[in-house]
């Protein structure tokens, strides 16, 4: 039996939608947040933290298999009301975090939401499985379906307190004599913006929503999916309802921490909390993330994610890191952590990298990346600390280029300006290099539309003229 003050716990925290400007650690001055605020405090906050692709279903798969959409081919959200989509297993070739922990001797436990196909049966490497079922969006309050371990159950009340509730019970009855990997995916800040606690709600209708009301319509491409919404005709309603979300999961994380507190656990877990992708609720006029308008967009309020480490004693706390880090770096980052890096396949060509050392203080990354990649389809995606290209290699694609030091709002392309020549031959050999060198071609993103439909709308297909 292993002492539990020399397990290495995780706690992995995956949000649906909870962008990273929301919380106020990150600088939102109207979000109640207290709990992430005291983690970001007394922890790691890393301040360019982003998605590989900004969707739901090949982000989390990105984050688990510490691999590309163009590696692991699911490039947009997969719908569970489609058996062909719904029941084929996207992961079968992959191995996952949970797994590779499993092997290594952790105890698994899933809780939440999942959104990788099948999510009604146990998937492989979670000992226990306790996973939302159905399609999504789905309503916050009420009865919810769930599946314990393969058996499918409907459980009344707020989505976030059932998840929180069967988190905690797993901690209660875990094997005290290994060490545990819990994976807790909240919906809570996923539409429909609706149905948080009237508590909370009551308490954020009052508010500015500095920056969220009538700004600008997006002028690169046609609104869609949740931005088309009835959202955005009571706009100050849906952000109420979206703040209290987050103040809702920001109460359950404190939960969590408490209840490690009452079982000595504090000081042998390590808390990550993160979530899938951006979102947009008014910026740019907009409503959702990557797929919030056709074409599909890269904004920063899409692609940008909260990440925030916390260990009592073991990392090295009240950083704020400016590194450019994602998901993927986040897999190996883990990995890192348990010890288990030599055990990763050396086939599968992983594209990130760790940055422990950056959290425990243990060594300088001075040779970090300076580019920020991304996907969407057959959308990439290259950012530096300056300049943001998007290019879409379809026939006639439109493509832009930001100039984010003169334009953070991204609202002037700059692709077409000579001045800018040179910054679009810079980043395009850099895109082209970067998947030349990780892309699997039978599951590229720019074969997307020969590979299995993903969800109903195809939403990465330019619309016809």
């Amino acid at each position: 039996m292993m002492p539990e003050t020399e397990q290495k716990n995780i706690i992995l925290i995956v949000n649906d939608d909870l962008a990273q400007w929301a919380p106020g650690c990150y600088g939102n001055r109207e979000i109640h947040s207290p709990t992430l605020d005291y983690l970001a405090a007394t922890g790691v906050l890393m301040q360019n933290a982003f998605t590989p692709t900004p969707v739901c279903s090949p982000a989390r798969a990105c984050l688990l298999t510490g691999r590309l959409a163009s590696q692991h081919g699911i490039h947009d959200y997969l719908s569970s009301t489609i058996p062909e989509i719904h029941r084929r297993p996207w992961l079968k070739d992959e191995v996952t975090l949970a797994q590779l922990l499993s092997d290594a001797g952790y105890q698994t436990a899933h809780c939440g939401k999942w959104h990788l196909g099948n999510d009604d049966q146990p998937q492989a490497g979670f000992a226990h499985w306790f996973s939302g079922v159905g399609d999504y969006p789905a309503e916050h309050g009420g009865d919810h379906r769930f599946s314990l371990n393969g058996e499918v159950q409907t459980l009344p009340g707020q989505r976030t307190q059932v998840i929180t509730d069967k988190a905690i019970e797993f901690l209660r009855e875990r094997d005290a004599g290994s060490s545990f990997f819990l994976h807790i995916g909240y919906f809570g800040t996923h539409n429909p913006w609706r149905g948080q606690p009237e508590r909370l709600a009551a308490a954020y209708r009052g508010s500015a929503f500095e920056g969220l009301l009538n700004q600008p319509a997006y002028p690169f491409g046609a609104q869609a999916l949740e931005s088309t919404l009835p959202t955005r005709l009571n706009p100050r309603e849906a952000l109420a309802q979206y703040y209290a979300a987050i103040t809702h999961i920001d109460e359950a994380v404190g939960r969590l921490l408490d209840e490690l507190d009452a079982l000595q656990l504090r000081d042998s877990a390590l808390i990550v909390f993160t979530s899938d992708h951006g979102l947009c609720c008014g910026q740019h006029g907009l409503w959702g993330k990557g797929n919030a308008t056709l074409p599909l967009n890269m904004l920063e309020e899409s692609i940008r994610v909260p990440l925030i480490f916390n260990h009592p004693r073991r990392l090295f706390a009240r950083q704020r890191r400016l590194e450019f880090v994602d998901h993927l770096d986040l897999f190996q980052t883990l990995a890192d952590y348990a010890g288990i890096a030599d055990a990763l396949p050396s086939e599968a060509n992983y594209p990130g990298r760790s940055f422990l050392p950056l959290l425990d203080n243990s060594a300088a990354l001075p040779d970090w990346r300076q580019i920020q990649f991304g996907e969407y389809g057959d959308l990439r995606m290259a950012r530096t600390r300056r300049h943001k290209l998007v290019r879409r290699y379809y026939e006639q694609a439109p493509c832009e280029l930001f100039d984010l030091a003169r334009d953070a709002g991204e609202t002037h392309n700059c692709f077409g300006a000579a001045d800018y020549a040179p910054v679009v031959e810079t980043l395009t050999a850099a895109i082209e290099g970067y998947f030349e060198r990780y892309q699997d071609e039978n599951k590229s993103g720019l074969r997307a539309r020969e590979l299995p439909r993903h969800n109903p709308s195809e939403a990465w297909r330019p619309q016809p003229t």
